[in-house]
């Protein structure tokens, strides 16, 4: 439905080109109209091969799941507390970034002293 009708208003902007006061402008959309209406038939292709490929997908991924994974145990882990390393000596030739990582340790110590 659409390519006939960008069909049609190529036709119009075509006899616009070829009257007296037509413009190359008028022969630009002459071109174009077509291309207008062949995109929601290219939408509508790529919608429905996109579609098709994540069903796909969905369909395989639970097959491979259980293939490849065992089944998770019935109680989750406890947390484990994180130890916090500091390695401020490590980068003692840049001084910019040996103070920024002595910051953002500060600022991971602030935080882990917030959240207890």
């Amino acid at each position: 439905m659409s390519l006939l009708v960008c069909c049609g208003l190529a036709w119009w902007q075509w006899d616009r080109f070829t009257s007296a006061n037509g413009t190359f402008q008028n022969l630009g959309y002459v071109l174009q109209w077509p291309l207008f209406g062949l995109f929601p038939a290219f939408m509508f292709w790529r919608l429905r091969k996109l579609r098709a490929e994540s069903r796909a997908q969905a369909e395989q991924a639970p097959r491979k799941r259980a293939e490849s994974h065992p089944a998770p145990p019935a109680e989750p882990d406890k947390p484990v507390a994180r130890r916090t390393v500091h390695r401020e000596d490590s980068h003692e030739d840049d001084p910019e970034l040996a103070a920024y990582n002595r910051m953002l340790a500060q600022l991971n110590a602030r935080d882990q002293q917030e959240t207890r």
